[in-house]
């Protein structure tokens, strides 16, 4: 008896123990998403508005700047999206499942997230085509046309994103259809399951295409450095020239935003299939590890644009001399 006893007084403390530790995994999670969503608003925030600043004192603007403008505005709508998805889907799980909820959710992380892919992936094109060195004519021709590269590959996305929303919309009015055939909270949560799980496999499908992009733009640099070295080295002179260094920058660039879209979509794959079956921990720690893309990229593109590194150190020093003054 007293055997029984102890055994149930340790399951007692060791629920109470899980719950704890639980409870910290929680809150720690919390502040991990509220800083990475402050930080990316402030990091984007600054990008747009350093061109912006510079494209009114200037009255023009590079094609670059253009695309670094749009592309932080863009993730500023997906930081936005995922923080109020996740706010409805923890909050209120009926008002998460509503059509209109559903439809808005949807469509606004779609739009956002679609332009902050291709536009970073436009940023890799352009990259590519200003620092890459091939003698084939084919490149030579979309060398000396860069910008109408890069309009093209944002109308062709334009295409794959309305797609995109027809398929989804598609599956969503089946869930409605079945939504108002059965009105048992049971069957409505299956069938939003199984919505969730293939609208995961329909934008699988269309966000591989940005990431393909980007990792052919990798490659095809590597090739450039490679035969560029080669060259160097037939003609005795050293590697460390500026195309050299602009190969690698560039190359740093590409790497990181593959790295960080890589964690990114697997992250945002198990959050949209695991948020219904799942504690809240395991969302959480997917949105955690998502949100380091939109929010920690734009730090990595500061670093690489001598404009915006520039800006950012003026902005700090700024900053340092307040806080001295401010100091007694």
């Amino acid at each position: 008896m007293n055997a029984l006893r102890n055994f149930q007084h340790y399951i007692r403390n060791w629920d109470i123990l899980l719950q704890t530790m639980n409870l910290i995994i929680l809150r720690t999670l919390e502040i991990i998403l509220s800083v990475e969503f402050i930080i990316g608003n402030l990091g984007n925030a600054f990008i747009a508005l350093v061109n912006c600043m510079d494209w009114i004192k200037r009255r023009k603007i590079s094609l670059a700047d253009q695309i670094l403008t749009a592309l932080a505005l863009s993730r500023i709508g997906v930081l936005w999206s995922i923080i109020i998805a996740l706010v409805i889907s923890l909050q209120n799980q009926d008002l998460w499942m509503t059509e209109q909820i559903i439809r808005m959710i949807n469509l606004t992380w779609m739009v956002t997230n679609h332009f902050s892919l291709w536009l970073a992936s436009s940023l890799g094109i352009l990259y590519f085509l200003k620092i890459a060195n091939f003698s084939n004519s084919a490149f030579l021709y979309l060398k000396w046309r860069v910008k109408k590269v890069v309009s093209m590959t944002l109308l062709v996305s334009l295409v794959l994103l309305f797609l995109n929303i027809v398929f989804i919309n598609t599956q969503i009015d089946a869930w409605i259809g079945g939504y108002k055939g059965n009105l048992s909270y049971s069957f409505c949560s299956r069938k939003f399951e199984q919505l969730s799980r293939i609208s995961v496999i329909i934008n699988t499908v269309f966000l591989s295409a940005p990431f393909t992009v980007s990792l052919i733009t990798f490659l095809l640099l590597i090739f450039s450095l490679w035969k560029h070295l080669k060259r160097m080295q037939h003609s005795d002179k050293g590697s460390r020239d500026v195309s050299t260094m602009a190969h690698v920058k560039a190359l740093q660039t590409v790497i990181v935003f593959l790295l960080l879209y890589a964690i990114y979509f697997l992250s945002l794959v198990q959050f949209w299939v695991s948020q219904f079956v799942a504690k809240s921990v395991i969302v959480l720690f997917c949105l955690a590890a998502g949100i380091v893309f939109p929010s920690g990229h734009p730090f990595v593109l500061i670093l690489g644009n001598s404009k915006l590194r520039q800006a950012s150190l003026s902005v700090l020093g700024r900053l340092k001399c307040r806080f001295k003054d401010v100091d007694p």
